[in-house]
């Protein structure tokens, strides 16, 4: 199936494997990417060191194209984008808006620039600055998400740039793929959907709880970081809810602690760091230190299987989704469906 995204960045299917910190390692990103789709690194959780060596793993996984998320807010993201320039990745996504000057070096040298965004001005700002694409998450999505509807938010975005637009925020199937193609889109891109499979590396025990969720048992909580954060409800999250600024102030405290020492930021780079989203976001330094909160509560799901301590992100799908299959056999079947769902629809009268 051709569109403005599968010419972009060169793969056979406009579906997109979203970059998820913890789950979107070099095992699923190569599967996706083998399967015909683009799969995304989730490198916030990856020290440059570990990043390289990443992108490495899956090229020796594939031939074909695949992406790096990256954090443009991070101090060290100009060598982030050095090492993707260095070894040939073929898009560069970013979960905030990066400068116009990210965005000149990553074109300059041939990486197609694809940022992630919430609302129509983000996606005229950055299209403004030179982005080949955006894609645009509504409110189902999983992670941190905003208010508005994707089957509002992303006709809008459409409208409002000249650039390939890929949808987010409540997509699993063929189905949900034509209808963001009738509302103009270029593709779909897909969290939940592509964690809950053969390839993804998320424990088991942690996998079963989101098989077992029904669209109810998600929620949009502020306690993990202090930004809108959609997750599974869980007993600990209704404790985070419950929790006191003292100890939501202990806790961030902990964990950029811990979060530092993984991702090999000593106390001086966390200051800075922390001193650029002031600055760059008008934050208070009690809303700057819950962001540590977020990616160790994510690992204490997604990489030490412990559904009790930490927090997992999904969209509002994860209720229509029931099983394991391969990256393979799931983009199959979404273009199966795709094709059917198109070939079942009424001629022009």
């Amino acid at each position: 199936m051709r569109t403005a995204l599968t010419d972009l960045v060169g793969v056979r299917y406009p579906v997109v494997q979203t970059g998820m910190g913890w789950v979107a390692g070099p095992r699923l990103v190569s599967a996706v990417a083998n399967a015909g789709a683009l799969g995304i690194l989730g490198s916030a959780t990856m020290t440059p060191g570990r990043l390289r060596s990443a992108v490495r793993e899956v090229r020796a996984r594939t031939d074909r194209p695949f992406g790096v998320n990256l954090r443009a807010d991070a101090g060290d993201a100009a060598e982030r984008v050095d090492i993707l320039v260095e070894e040939g990745v073929k898009v560069a996504s970013f979960a905030l808006a990066p400068s116009r000057d990210l965005i000149s070096r990553l074109k300059d040298a041939g990486v197609v620039v694809v940022p992630s965004v919430g609302a129509r001005r983000h996606a005229e700002k950055v299209a403004a600055w030179g982005a080949d694409a955006v894609l645009v998450q509504g409110a189902e999505g999983g992670g941190h998400t905003g208010r508005v509807a994707t089957s509002v938010l992303l006709p809008q975005v459409v409208d409002a740039v000249g650039v390939p637009v890929v949808a987010a925020g409540g997509f699993h199937d063929g189905r949900g793929l034509v209808a963001a193609l009738a509302y103009g889109a270029a593709g779909v891109a897909m969290g939940t959907r592509f964690l809950l499979t053969a390839e993804s590396t998320v424990p088991a025990a942690v996998k079963a709880a989101y098989l077992a969720a029904a669209v109810e048992d998600v929620t949009v909580t502020t306690k993990v970081d202090g930004l809108p954060h959609r997750v599974l409800r869980t007993p600990f999250v209704t404790a985070l809810e419950r929790s006191g600024r003292a100890a939501t102030l202990v806790r961030a405290l902990r964990h950029a602690a811990a979060f530092g020492r993984l991702a090999g930021l000593g106390p001086g780079r966390l200051v800075r760091d922390g001193l650029a989203l002031r600055r760059g976001k008008g934050l208070t330094w009690s809303q700057v230190l819950p962001a540590a909160n977020t990616p160790m509560l994510l690992k204490a799901a997604m990489v030490d299987g412990r559904t009790d301590a930490g927090v997992m992100a999904s969209g509002q799908v994860v209720g229509l989704i029931d099983d394991l299959p391969t990256c393979a056999d799931l983009v199959a079947r979404v273009m199966a469906e795709a094709r059917a769902t198109l070939a079942g629809l009424p001629g022009p009268s």
